[in-house]
C-alpha cells in the first residue's frame, strides 16, 4: 500500500506541472465517471495548490473545487509526456503543455467542494501528518492515549486517526529503529518511546518523499527469516499478521523489547 511518503512524493512531482496553470485537457477515461462531467466543471479553472495529508492527495482548483485521491492498495500517480498514450488503467488525465498528470486505478477519486474537504469525516478525523513541516507531537500523543491501551503499538500506529501517513512498512521499520516490540500494548509504551518510533520514521520518510527511493530504508520489512541487522544470525526476523486487517508485522524478538 502506498504510504505517506509515496503520496508526498507524488504531490512533489505533480505540483510543478499543474500549480498556477489551467489544464489544457481534463479527461476521466474510466466508465464510472461517464456522467460526472469533470471536464465541464474543471475546464478553465487554474490549479491553485497540490498538497498531501497522510495517504491523501488534494489537487485544488479555482472556484473552491478539489480533486481528492486515496490510492489504497492499487492506485498510482504518474507524470508523463502528453504525447504518450495513457494506460487503460487511467482514471484521470490532467494535461498541461507537453506534460500530463495521470491517476491510475483509483480506487478513491472524487471531485469535492473545498467545504466538503473540511467537514468530511474521513478527512476531518485524520491525525497529524507525520510529514507535516512541524510535527504536532502533542496531538499525536493525545490521540494515542485516547485509543485502546491494550491495542499493540504496531497496530495503533496504523490508525490514521492517531497519526496520518505511517503504513505497514514504516510501522515495522520505526519500531525496529526504536527497539520497541510492535506487540507491546500501547498503554505500556511511554510517551518518549512512542515519539521515538515516529521520529525514527520521519526523516527517512522525508527523504523518500523527495526522491521516491523508499526501499533503501528497509531493514526488517519483508525480511522474515533473515538475520537481524543488529543481532546477527542467532536472531532471525520474525513475521506474523497483526490487527483486524492481519497486516504482516516484522520484528526481532531479541532486540525489540
Amino acid at each position: 500500500m502506498p504510504e505517506g511518503d509515496t503520496i508526498h512524493y507524488a504531490a512533489n512531482r505533480v505540483r510543478p506541472v499543474l500549480v498556477g496553470r489551467v489544464p489544457d485537457e481534463v479527461r476521466t477515461p474510466h466508465p464510472r465517471f461517464g456522467r460526472a462531467r469533470w471536464d465541464e466543471r474543471l475546464t478553465g479553472r487554474a490549479v491553485t495548490s497540490v498538497d498531501a495529508h497522510g495517504k491523501h492527495l488534494f489537487i485544488r482548483f479555482e472556484g473552491e473545487l478539489t480533486v481528492h485521491s486515496h490510492l489504497r492498495m492499487s492506485g498510482a500517480w504518474r507524470v508523463q509526456d502528453r504525447a504518450r498514450r495513457p494506460s487503460r488503467a487511467a482514471w484521470l488525465v490532467l494535461a498541461c503543455g507537453e506534460r500530463a498528470v495521470v491517476q491510475l486505478n483509483g480506487p478513491v477519486l472524487e471531485l469535492m467542494t473545498d467545504a466538503r474537504t473540511r467537514f468530511d469525516q474521513r478527512l476531518s478525523r485524520l491525525g497529524p501528518d507525520v510529514l507535516a513541516p512541524e510535527l504536532d507531537t502533542q496531538r499525536f500523543l493525545r490521540r494515542l492515549r485516547e485509543d485502546d491501551p491494550t491495542r499493540p503499538i504496531g497496530d495503533a500506529l496504523l490508525d490514521q486517526r492517531t497519526i496520518a501517513g505511517i503504513g505497514n512498512l514504516w510501522k515495522a521499520e520505526g519500531c525496529f529503529e526504536a527497539r520497541i516490540d510492535p506487540w507491546r500494548p500501547a498503554g505500556e509504551v511511554s510517551d518518549s518511546e512512542a515519539l521515538a518510533i515516529v521520529l525514527a520514521c520521519r526523516p527517512r520518510m522525508q527523504r523518500s518523499a523527495l526522491d521516491g527511493k523508499q526501499d533503501r530504508f528497509r531493514r526488517v520489512y519483508g525480511m522474515a527469516g533473515r538475520p537481524c541487522p543488529r543481532c546477527g544470525p542467532g536472531a532471525p526476523i520474525r513475521a506474523r499478521g497483526q490487527g483486524d486487517d492481519n497486516r504482516t508485522t516484522y520484528w526481532c524478538a531479541q532486540c525489540q523489547t
